[in-house]
């Protein structure tokens, strides 16, 4: 009995499970995976569905949306065509821009609502620089790790977790703390997928645990504690700082298992709802279309995550894997922070459901970062 024929080198064999030449050719020329572009397909038009609604029909905000979707889908297309060396050997770079750019905000960027977060572009109009550090924080720290044999040792880790800290402090100074924290998770995952021992990371999350007193009492601002307050007694100011949190529960609640039906909604639609069309979102499509529509949302949801994840697994090379996994766990906790602030079990930290709160920067910055998981996944 004669063995099958093994492929000579291992760039060529079979992954997912079939050839690659059963895939559309179509597909390898644009660089794009189907399964993801259809993913992202059917939540961006879910997004726009539910944007229509949440805004009161206001077909101005939804032509927005609906045209930074066209970028991002670009921007994402024209990143898939780059291979994924080419990010690597320009991860240093694209991180110290990053840096400087935030270093500028500090220095002389617009402040609008007592938040310092923009930086005035000639011929670009206003830019939060703080959205490009989700995309250069992970290609840096993988740049790192990549070069050398994994797991990372005690000084390597130390390093990295300067190239996060840096960052971090100055986002959060600005202050930012729903971004601060993306960007800091974004940095983390990549540590945590290079192969740490559970005896670091629990020696980690033991710190972690020291430092939150200290945290609060001398570096959250005040507005940061009223909002954790907030968040375990909301009734106490009901009419005040409590009243987002109270309203947005009762407008998920109130949705039941099928919704209210559609433009149906009375929580947004009578302005009970803050932000209906924004952070809070999310409440406004429960109202709406119930459980249902929550779980059709998650599936979508999770359908992202895991091909990420698995494109990000099935990677020939170190800096491929570290990236999509860590975009893939970065994608999730933006996910999980939106919802849990509006359902009340997070703090409300200001951070966008993605592809469905209103919003360019984001939505764009995020289709990137799957351009860049489309290219590990095509180049090979």
């Amino acid at each position: 009995m004669t063995t099958p024929p093994q492929s000579k080198f291992l760039r060529h064999a079979p992954r997912d499970g079939l050839s690659t030449t059963l895939l559309p050719s179509k597909w390898h020329k644009l660089h794009l995976d189907p399964w993801l572009c259809l993913y992202l397909l059917l939540t961006a038009l879910l997004g726009l569905t539910v944007l229509y609604s949440a805004s009161e029909q206001d077909w101005g905000l939804v032509s927005k949306q609906a045209i930074s979707f066209t970028i991002g889908f670009f921007t994402m297309l024209g990143l898939a065509q780059v291979p994924p060396k080419v990010y690597q050997s320009f991860a240093p770079y694209l991180y110290i821009v990053a840096l400087l750019s935030l270093i500028g905000v500090k220095l002389f960027g617009e402040v609008r609502l007592g938040a310092q977060r923009w930086i005035d572009i000639p011929g670009l109009g206003s830019v939060q620089p703080s959205e490009f550090m989700k995309i250069a924080m992970p290609l840096m720290i993988a740049w790192f790790l990549a070069r050398r044999p994994l797991p990372p040792k005690i000084g390597q880790i130390g390093i990295c977790l300067i190239f996060i800290g840096i960052p971090f402090i100055l986002i959060a100074e600005q202050p930012d703390l729903g971004t601060s924290l993306l960007v800091l998770s974004s940095g983390i995952f990549v540590l945590f997928l290079s192969g740490l021992s559970w005896r670091l990371i629990a020696t980690a999350i033991g710190l972690a645990v020291l430092i939150i007193p200290i945290a609060w009492q001398f570096l959250l601002h005040d507005y940061q504690r009223q909002r954790v307050l907030t968040l375990i007694h909301p009734e106490a100011d009901a009419l005040g700082t409590g009243w987002n949190i109270i309203q947005s529960e009762t407008a998920i609640g109130s949705g039941g298992i099928s919704g209210k039906g559609y433009l149906l909604g009375t929580q947004s639609h009578l302005h009970f709802l803050p932000e209906g069309h924004t952070d809070f979102i999310i409440a406004a499509f429960s109202e709406e279309f119930g459980l249902i529509g929550i779980i059709i949302l998650i599936v979508l949801y999770f359908a992202i995550i895991s091909r990420t994840f698995q494109i990000g697994l099935n990677s020939f090379h170190n800096f491929g894997r570290l990236v999509a996994s860590s975009f893939a766990l970065s994608f999730f906790v933006y996910v999980f922070v939106n919802a849990g602030m509006v359902s009340g079990i997070l703090p409300v930290v200001g951070v966008p459901l993605p592809f469905m709160s209103y919003g360019g920067t984001a939505i764009i910055t995020l289709m990137a970062t799957f351009g860049v998981v489309m290219s590990i996944h095509t180049h090979r």
